[in-house]
């Protein structure tokens, strides 16, 4: 509800006893809390003290190891500024209605957006753009697997934390998916769970999260949901929000939805792909020639305009030193490997599915539906910081008038083939993070220190755990034979 305003927000929520609220930490997960409406009301303009903790901790609310500069006890764990986005505003349909609104967090002595807030950066990496008279828009894809919830539970509470509880004791292969074997775009194997399925497209109308198509995807108990395209900022939250919906309509039905980007060995990752265009002021696409380039550096790109070709340029630029937005985590990496659909390279090409950056144009596209497709992100990345990336970098490539460094990767050429001459990303979080974190480091030009030092020191910490962590394989590997 884009026109609800600080004057008509009390006449909107008359009926209403009690208000939701969540902001989005650094790994996309949103932390929030419901609130009396009448406490609502009175913090909706100055907004109200939110624990700074939540930027201080991972995802599992373990303090980082090194601690950072925006949550820390130097500061006592001071409390941030957190403002009520009102255009956010939304009722949650499986909450009977409750009113819902996103915040944003603000450092308390100076209002702005402290580094960290994945909603802020977005705001701030879209900026350029605007006030050269652009807007951006998104669309974005996201693949995940799921999992009923083992045991036997006559109570529907048949939850992810039950899954999560199995699991110290039990192998992560004896999890039953929600439908066995391989079945992508079926239309039948939704009817399995039809409750389910449609719950879920009808609650993301209901929710402002619209899917635009909802299908099976390869793989045991895959679902794949295309979000429908708009404004680049809207989409993030959208996305963030979409997949609140599906866990917990997954709670209501026993089912664990798991967005990692590598749930199973020998089977595809979960992709989180997003796509980007920029648009005019009155609504023309940005990237599109309006007539066709007849002697193009390269014939993929005889259809981009000028300033498409230095997006794309910029985004290959600085695709390997953004590397932890894309794929954040531990697991990340393990979908970013040769022959399973996932990139590996900087590498593009039109209507490139094995390519970093597929670019849909004419002639295969209309002139009007011309974007990039990036498709490194697994469903495990936040889409505020993902989006964020590509705008930076694609502005940074339009502002540098930089050319497009490699060549396109051949059609029937996979990723680090013969023909492939785009550079190798990171194979590891940690190899990603020392990228992302050196001193002359692409990310720091488009971000900032602060942000750097701090999203850094996060990932940093996942990097430690897992080099501490003992694992299934190695124990069964080395406990006789060694």
């Amino acid at each position: 509800m884009s026109d609800l305003t600080a004057e008509n927000i009390a006449e909107v929520l008359k009926n209403d006893r009690m208000v939701k609220v969540a902001g989005v930490d650094v790994d996309g997960m949103l932390r929030g809390k419901l609130m009396k409406k009448t406490k609502f009301l009175s913090i909706v303009s100055e907004g109200f003290g939110f624990c700074s903790v939540i930027f201080g901790w991972d995802q599992h609310d373990q303090t980082y190891y090194r601690e950072l500069t925006i949550s820390n006890k130097e500061n006592g764990y001071r409390d941030l500024l957190a403002i009520p986005d009102l255009s956010s505003f939304r009722r949650i349909p499986w909450e009977n209605n409750v009113p819902f609104f996103l915040v944003s967090f603000l450092d308390p002595d100076t209002r702005e957006p402290i580094c960290a807030c994945p909603r802020g950066l977005l705001k701030n990496a879209a900026a350029k753009a605007e006030a050269a008279g652009y807007r951006a828009m998104a669309g974005a894809e996201y693949e995940f697997y799921q999992f009923r919830a083992p045991g036997d539970h006559p109570s529907p509470e048949r939850t992810a934390s039950h899954t999560a509880v199995f699991l110290q004791n039990n192998a992560v292969d004896s999890l039953p998916p929600l439908t066995e074997g391989m079945f992508g775009y079926s239309i039948t194997r939704p009817l399995h769970n039809q409750d389910y399925y449609y719950g879920i497209f009808d609650a993301c109308e209901r929710f402002r999260c619209d899917i635009e198509g909802w299908h099976t995807e390869s793989g045991p108990g895959v679902y794949e949901a295309a979000l429908q395209f708009g404004e680049a900022k809207g989409m993030a939250d959208k996305a963030g929000l979409f997949k609140y919906v599906v866990k917990a309509y997954g709670i209501k039905h026993g089912i664990t939805p798991c967005f990692m980007a590598k749930p199973r060995q020998g089977l595809p990752g979960n992709s989180g792909h997003m796509h980007m265009s920029l648009v005019t002021a009155d609504g023309k696409n940005a990237f599109v020639r309006d007539t066709p380039d007849l002697n193009p550096p390269y014939p993929d790109v005889a259809h981009l305009s000028d300033l498409g070709r230095h997006f794309l340029a910029g985004l290959l630029v600085g695709l390997p030193d953004i590397m932890p937005l894309f794929a954040p985590t531990i697991n990340s990496y393990k979908r970013l490997v040769e022959n399973f659909w996932a990139p590996v390279t900087v590498s593009w090409g039109l209507e490139h599915r094995a390519a970093s950056i597929r670019i849909i144009a004419p002639p295969t596209a209309s002139a009007k539906a011309t974007r990039f497709e990036v498709r490194v992100p697994g469903a495990d990345a936040n889409p505020h910081f993902v989006l964020a990336a590509i705008l930076a970098l694609g502005w940074r490539g339009v502002e540098k008038k930089l050319e497009i460094p490699t060549p396109p990767l051949s059609k029937g050429e996979d990723m680090g083939g013969a023909s492939d001459r785009g550079v190798r990303l990171a194979k590891s979080l940690k190899e990603a993070t020392a990228t992302f974190m050196r001193p002359d480091s692409v990310a720091r030009e488009v971000f900032g220190d602060a942000f750097v030092e701090h999203f850094g020191g996060t990932r940093e910490h996942e990097v430690r755990l897992w080099e501490e962590a003992v694992t299934d394989w190695e124990v069964r590997r080395y406990i006789e034979t060694v």
